[in-house]
């Protein structure tokens, strides 16, 4: 039987903030937020002393109660990576890389199944000696879930392991259908939101139990062959196994950009960062030497106006900047008005393929080479002394975003 290991850094870019200044995140009111970007800044993360309290996680900067005074910590996304860097290093101490799996920044899950002999322990001994292990090397607070397949150790962290003193929650099927068969709420489960929840309620399946009751034919028609993850999830079962997932290969690809512009963009202004969004998707493209084919386009507009514009079509496969900002800039020119108040910002390349199939035409030139040259060439001042060490003259514009955006990490300031 296998049993795998699901661990979980407990609410971790607030832990590292409190670690950093020698406080305990259990007895410390702190947010991590970038309060300077807009009133209603998102907390990405609260430490435990405050959920406590009854505040959610995720939350906006205005909705903390106003008795509550939190530590606001700037997001470091550079020191969080720092951080998990070096707990990935504690888990390669124990395990093969081969047999771990990085689900999140700070959550990992780990086959274990043939360390347990090795270690002469079960597993968890093994789960209690890593995160003890954590704690001591970082000071940061790890919780693990136990099962003998993916679903279930991903369960036992997620439900089990929040009622345990030790911060272990262990599950197989069996324990599975006694403990949590009958609980509620269903979208407190893996891979089950409040979308689906709602979808289930709609036949009155309220539990898991419900769910492994219910006539197959009902939910095949209600989630198609997604259908067939929930019955399995329903019964505690897990097919797919973490070798599988690391061996996994997309059929197609796609690579996109998205941002919230700090405020209302006008048509012209918005121009520009969708000019600088084209430019940095084109270097991944170059640097990856793959191609694009199909083109989507995103244009979300202020609250006032709500809604957007959404559009995409096919190209002749090409990562040519000129080709590829002349389609989006057409297509930008026609359908968005001069007065509208744009706040955000999305584009894709999809059907992505490394081989280049041309069309021969005996009235155009053939591309050359020259500009894929010159974006390697881009690429590679960037990739040595940094991603604002050269810019397009346009991103030197009041109204562009992409200096700043720069100098951060997934969207969140890096220092």
């Amino acid at each position: 039987m296998s049993t795998y290991i699901c661990i979980d850094l407990k609410t971790f870019f607030a832990s590292v903030e409190c670690v950093e200044r020698g406080l305990d995140p259990f007895k410390t009111d702190l947010i991590v937020a970038d309060i300077a970007r807009s009133k209603g800044a998102i907390c990405l993360a609260i430490s435990p002393k405050m959920k406590e309290r009854g505040i959610k996680n995720r939350c906006r900067v205005y909705e903390i109660p106003r008795d509550v005074k939190p530590i606001v910590a700037k997001p470091r996304m550079k020191k969080y990576i720092e951080y998990a860097a070096k707990i990935y290093g504690i888990y390669l101490d124990y395990f093969s890389k081969e047999d771990i799996f990085v689900y999140s920044i700070d959550e990992v899950f780990i086959d274990a199944t043939t360390y347990l002999k090795a270690y002469k322990k079960n597993e968890v001994c093994l789960a209690k000696d890593i995160i003890e292990e954590i704690y001591r090397r970082t000071g940061i607070c790890a919780t693990a879930g136990i099962g003998t397949n993916m679903y279930l150790a991903k369960i036992a962290l997620d439900i089990i392991s929040k009622h345990n003193k030790s911060h272990i929650g262990y599950l197989n099927e069996k324990l599975y259908k006694e403990k949590l068969w009958e609980y509620k709420p269903i979208s407190d489960f893996w891979q089950v939101g409040k979308g689906i929840e709602s979808r289930l309620y709609k036949h009155h399946l309220k539990t898991m139990k419900d769910v492994a009751n219910c006539n197959p034919n009902i939910l095949y028609k209600e989630f198609g062959i997604n259908a067939e993850i929930l019955i399995d999830h329903s019964l505690g079962k897990e097919s797919c196994t973490l070798k599988e997932i690391k061996e996994y290969k997309p059929k197609s690809s796609s690579i996109s950009h998205s941002q919230i512009l700090f405020r209302n963009y006008n048509y012209k202004e918005a121009r520009v960062v969708l000019i600088e969004m084209v430019d940095a998707l084109v270097l991944e493209l170059v640097s990856k030497d793959l191609y694009t084919s199909n083109i989507s386009v995103f244009i979300g507009f202020s609250r006032e106006e709500s809604g957007g514009i959404k559009f995409s079509f096919n190209c002749d496969q090409t990562n040519s900047y000129k080709k590829i900002l002349k389609y989006i800039l057409d297509e930008y020119d026609y359908r968005i008005l001069e007065d509208c108040k744009i706040r955000r910002i999305g584009i894709s390349f999809n059907s992505l393929d490394n081989k280049k199939f041309e069309q021969l035409n005996l009235f155009e030139k053939m591309d050359s080479n020259e500009e894929t040259i010159l974006e390697k060439t881009i690429n590679n001042i960037k990739n040595k002394f940094g991603k604002n060490s050269i810019l397009r003259c346009i991103s030197l514009d009041s109204n562009g975003t992409m200096r700043q955006r720069n100098k951060y990490i997934g969207g969140h300031n890096a220092e």
